[in-house]
């Protein structure tokens, strides 16, 4: 089935027939609640402390349901009219929304908000509608407009769905870019279905990234791919005895694959024969 980033715009994909049908699927609400809770987490706020929370995408409000029930008030905003008409109708309590694209900016006032989650909806900045809108240049103005709005110490979590590994580094590039640090947490990473990428955006230069969920087999816990670490390359040298190091070595190459299970690619399981030399042809 062909995602929905490549049917239409997201506000004429999610028209009153489909928002509504969004938001009355069982299954659709539970996954967006869990989502939610997971990022929600990921933010760490102070616990006891009602915080005031923006969120990017925020369609029929499931995910705005999920905020006020962990004890926050929120502000959501959505490209779709009838997203917003369904979200509007649960008349909530502690959450507003307003209709604006994303890929504008973000019309708030500096230092606002106490943190950020964005459901599902982060991708849909890849893909271009027509030349004037360059994927690069709208996810530097969201980003840039989400530098602004969170007060300092603020933190965001956005879950999205990437088609591939090329929208991951567009999409992390470009919160660098703007001055995030933070990086990708990829839980699960080895289930086709539970499978959930979130990048963890702060302004502290120590910040580290959570662990993510889900063990590889053998029980090796996944660690995060950060977005500000660079990879240094080594220069080739030689080992005491003047014999030069193996170029490929068994823990070169399981290092290597490690990295990318981390980036969500898929890779072949380890075994023994993993970084063995095959035999020569004749």
């Amino acid at each position: 089935m062909s995602r929905p980033e490549r049917q239409n715009t997201p506000q004429n994909y999610y028209d009153d027939k489909e928002a509504r049908k969004y938001n009355s699927s069982s299954r659709i609400i539970d996954i967006q609640s869990e989502i939610t809770e997971r990022a929600l987490e990921l933010l760490a706020l102070e616990p006891g402390r009602r915080a005031l929370i923006l969120d990017i995408g925020c369609g029929s409000g499931l995910s705005g349901e999920a905020i006020e029930e962990a004890g926050h008030a929120w502000i959501g905003c959505d490209i779709s009219k009838d997203m917003l008409v369904v979200a509007a109708e649960k008349e909530s309590e502690g959450g507003d929304v307003l209709q604006r694209d994303m890929g504008q900016g973000l019309p708030f006032r500096a230092a606002c908000f106490d943190g950020a989650v964005s459901i599902s909806a982060l991708q849909w900045l890849c893909y271009e509608d027509s030349k004037a809108q360059s994927a690069t240049a709208r996810l530097m103005r969201f980003f840039a407009s989400l530098y602004t709005v969170l007060r300092r110490g603020a933190r965001a979590a956005l879950q999205f769905y990437p088609e591939n590994s090329e929208q991951v580094l567009l999409i992390t590039q470009a919160a660098t870019r703007v001055g995030f640090q933070g990086g990708l947490v990829v839980d699960y990473p080895n289930s086709s279905k539970a499978k959930k990428y979130y990048l963890c955006l702060s302004f502290e230069h120590s910040y580290r990234v959570p662990q993510a969920l889900g063990r590889e087999e053998g029980g090796r816990a996944l660690t995060s791919v950060g977005v500000t670490e660079r990879e240094r390359v080594k220069p080739r040298g030689r080992k005491k005895g003047g014999k030069r190091e193996q170029v490929k070595s068994r823990e070169w190459v399981l290092a290597k694959k490690e990295k990318q299970r981390q980036k969500g690619l898929n890779v072949r399981e380890d075994s023994k024969y993993t970084a063995r030399k095959r035999k020569d042809r004749l």
